[in-house]
Formats: structure tokens, sequence, C-alpha cells
């Protein structure tokens, strides 16, 4: 069962009096469960596709369909609610809240979903952070925390409020080897242990091996897959 189906998606963008063609026509899908990874060079369009699947961005042409709902027909509060609901982000930036903490970081996305009781929220939040392996900082705030830290909190509050799919753009662009491969492993294991479908993009060919289909991309366009 393919979760998203993206056909002939275009994207352009004014730069000056030229236009650049971010995205030239691309087609895919992706199966429930997937652990897919984009791959392509710098420039090549992976954060470009990522943010029109996660509904930050609009195509200039083409459609995406997530759960079978074309996204173009949504309107402003259903386009809110399938991010709050059904999509999780992993930003290279972490773009962690600095003045929260550990636990209110993981915490937020809950709390923007209005329908959970309290005792829901803190047994969803201790569930992830301990998953993350970071119930021994809970208190501690973004900027008292290592990279990889920071992306484990990251991964945590993706995953809280159980989204279909987990979209995560370079999740391991800031992070040394060694805490690259553990946070790979990482979501792969909650990829496998929660059935959630996982799109990453990365350039980096150490990271492929972890990926179980690639779509590889060059100039805004597919060039492969695996």
């Amino acid at each position: 069962m393919n979760v998203i189906e993206v056909q002939g998606l275009k994207k352009d963008y004014p730069l000056g009096k030229t236009i650049v063609h971010a995205l030239r026509g691309i087609d895919f899908s992706v199966e429930e469960g997937a652990f897919l990874s984009i791959v392509g060079p710098s420039g090549s369009g992976k954060t470009t596709l990522l943010n029109i699947i996660g509904c930050i961005d609009h195509p200039t042409a083409g459609r995406v369909r997530i759960h079978d709902q074309e996204i173009s027909e949504l309107n402003d509060k259903q386009i809110t609610d399938l991010r709050l609901h059904r999509i999780g982000f992993i930003f290279q930036s972490f773009n962690l809240i600095p003045v929260l903490n550990v636990w209110e970081n993981v915490e937020f996305p809950l709390l923007l979903m209005k329908d959970k009781r309290k005792e829901e929220i803190a047994a969803r939040v201790e569930r992830l952070i301990r998953a993350v392996g970071l119930l021994d900082y809970m208190a501690h705030k973004p900027a008292e925390l290592s990279g990889g830290q920071r992306q484990r909190v990251a991964i945590a509050r993706a995953l809280v409020g159980n989204p279909d799919i987990v979209l995560a753009d370079e999740p391991t662009a800031n992070l040394d080897s060694e805490t690259s491969e553990s946070i790979l492993k990482l979501m792969r294991e909650l990829n496998e242990a929660e059935r959630t479908t996982f799109i990453f993009s990365t350039h980096d060919p150490e990271v492929l091996k972890y990926a179980g289909k690639i779509v590889k991309i060059k100039d805004g366009m597919i060039v492969g897959q695996e």
C-alpha cells in the first residue's frame, strides 16, 4: 500500500530575471513502512521535494497524494491537521525551541493537538525520550546538549505524535560519522518498531547502507531508483 504518490512534480523559483527549475517532473511512490533515502548532490532538489511532500511548500505543477488525499485540494485547516497528526519533521538544523528543555521540546507537538489527556501526553513523551536514550537529560535545554543529543530530541519530537510519515532533511549533515551511525540505527529501529514510514535526504554515500530503497535525484530529476 502506497502512503505517498508523487506525479509530474515541478517547482520553479524566480531568481532575479531568471527562473530556477528546482524540480523538473518527479514521479515516485512510497510504500507504508518504507525506509527510503533521497540521495543527490547539494542543489539537486532534495529539500524542495521534502518540503512539498510535507506541505511546507507548494509545487508549480504536478500532484502529491498522501493516504489518497490530494494535497492541492485541502484547505488550510486540513493541511495543518495533516502536518500535525500524520507527518513528523526532522531538520538538519534541529529546530528545537531554545528556551524549552528536552521534555518540553518533545511534548510541544502533543500540546498543539488539544485532544490528548495529561496522562497520555506524559506517557508518550517519556516513552520517546527513553527510546532515544535521553532520560538523564530531560531537564537540559538544547544549548546544554551535543549535536547528536539535539538530533535525538528532534527525532523524539517528530515521533511523539505517532505520525504515519517522518521526513528527515539531511538528518546527519551536522554530525560526526560515529554519531551519524547511531542516529541512523536509531531511526531504523524506530521505523521497524513503529512501522513509521521514513523518508530522509542525504548526499553522504555512507548513509545509503541503511536505506531500504533509494531514489537518486540530480538537477531536479530522478536519475535512478534502487
